[in-house]
């Protein structure tokens, strides 16, 4: 019988591939936890903590703060959820995934409102989106907001009408978890941009004599490197992906195919 969005991942990893998923793992989840206690340090032993409007320097660091953990923090354990929750069913997935993507959108609108402020409410203001950090917002938040349109119309509209709409769904997928990856690399890539304008903004000739906070800048950037590369490795290695699964070949459904190797019968599912 064919498998639908509610069955389970399965697929099993070799202990050697294991041992090193989740050592992998555990480095990407370190780097993440690190980076936002890294970043809140930051604004609150050297940028004087937070406020609102009433001191719009100090309303500015919401901006890094709710932008590492909305597109770092949360964005990057969304991605995880595919590859972490192998045993569960593929709609609690799907949920823990919408969740995780969702707890982003407040700290991201927040973050963008605080900087416009930050700018808008200084005497005299300062000129919006010039610099390269800022274009590189706007198209990252451009496109986390058409992930999220696309990703809700696909994987919950679409689950209403189930079986007439599979095709179209499993054609998605892949595009959606590709322009998921591009959209969190280039959060990272608009991030260290973001530090390093801060740095020279704020330290000027103190950035070069690296003086303790051009430390922590600098570390908090490096640590977004890092997580790059693992998190790019555990999302594009085919290693940790789905594997096939066998199955009774009893009424294959359309989107999906069969592979025969030597007696055993695999059916691969279309992510």
């Amino acid at each position: 019988m064919g498998r639908t969005h509610r069955d389970s991942y399965g697929g099993e990893m070799s202990t050697s591939s294991s041992l090193i998923f989740y050592c992998l793992v555990f480095l990407a989840e370190i780097l993440m936890f690190g980076l936002l206690s890294l970043v809140l340090f930051w604004v609150v032993y050297y940028r004087g903590g937070f406020a609102w409007r009433e001191d719009v320097t100090k309303e500015f660091n919401y901006h890094p703060v709710l932008m590492i953990c909305g597109f770092v923090f949360f964005m990057g354990h969304a991605m995880l959820v595919y590859r972490l929750f192998r045993c569960c069913n593929k709609l609690t997935a799907k949920i823990l995934h919408t969740f995780l993507y969702l707890m982003a959108v407040p700290c991201i609108v927040v973050a963008t409102i605080t900087v416009f402020d930050s700018h808008n409410l200084r005497s005299p203001p300062i000129p919006n989106l010039y610099s390269l950090h800022s274009w590189l917002g706007v198209i990252t938040i451009g496109l986390f907001a058409l992930q999220l349109v696309v990703g809700f119309f696909s994987f919950w509209l679409l689950l209403c009408c189930e079986q007439g709409t599979v095709r179209f769904r499993s054609g998605l997928v892949p595009v959606h978890a590709t322009f998921g990856i591009i959209t969190f690399m280039l959060a990272i890539a608009t991030a260290v941009t973001g530090y390093t304008e801060k740095a020279f903004f704020s330290l000027s000739a103190d950035y070069s004599m690296m003086v303790d906070e051009a430390w922590v800048i600098n570390a908090q950037a490096a640590s977004l490197a890092g997580l790059a590369i693992l998190m790019g490795f555990l999302l594009y290695s085919s290693r940790y992906a789905r594997s096939s699964h066998p199955v009774a070949i009893i009424d294959p459904p359309s989107s999906s195919h069969y592979v025969m190797t030597q007696k055993t019968y695999y059916y691969r599912e279309h992510e």
